[in-house]
């Protein structure tokens, strides 16, 4: 029998639990990175198999957590540990600064739980590992998660295109924001 490893929650908020991804997380990933919303807001990363949904994990979240010791993290209630999103802290040659990212399955939406996910994210990424700024990235017409953002005291600073040719804005603290005078 394979032992699934230990997971150690990585942070906690009133309502949730955020803990690395590990193996065994495969059939979760293929079922949120292939919902309408993720497809068009996010981007397709291929993954349609539990083989897919491996490399993804081992290629992305897992090298980024031996790499860097952050990452995306599985997002799961408290109460009944029910794996809800993904949310966390991404490093992308593209961008100056350390991005926070997040998914949630949409029967999760409206609930609060991305915004609370990514304050916890916020918090854990500057308190604990001391990152001087952090930035995110939305796809234009993504208002749920442009109203998100600004919830979380980011404002649209301008439009990036990533290497794979999409159109993205910008979101930095409003600290970081240049003045208008």
């Amino acid at each position: 029998m394979i032992q699934r490893p230990m997971t150690a929650v990585v942070l906690e908020t009133k309502r949730l639990a955020l803990r690395h991804l590990v193996s065994g997380d495969e059939p979760f990933v293929v079922q949120l990175l292939n919902e309408p919303a993720f497809l068009r807001n996010i981007g397709d990363r291929g993954v349609r198999t539990l083989e897919d949904a491996r490399v993804y994990l081992e290629k992305g979240p897992l090298e980024s957590y031996r790499q860097r010791g952050f990452g995306l993290y599985l997002v799961s209630t408290k109460a009944e540990q029910v794996a809800i999103g993904m949310c966390g802290l991404l490093e992308r040659p593209y961008l100056p600064d350390v991005d926070v990212g997040f998914a949630f399955l949409p029967a999760f939406w409206g609930r609060g739980y991305a915004l609370e996910a990514a304050a916890g994210v916020l918090a854990f990424g500057t308190e604990t590992l001391r990152l001087r700024r952090i930035v995110a990235i939305v796809a234009p017409g993504n208002e749920r998660s442009i109203r998100l953002l600004e919830k979380l005291g980011l404002r649209y600073h301008n439009m990036l295109r990533t290497p794979e040719g999409d159109d993205v804005m910008l979101f930095v603290p409003v600290a970081n924001q240049p003045s208008d005078s």
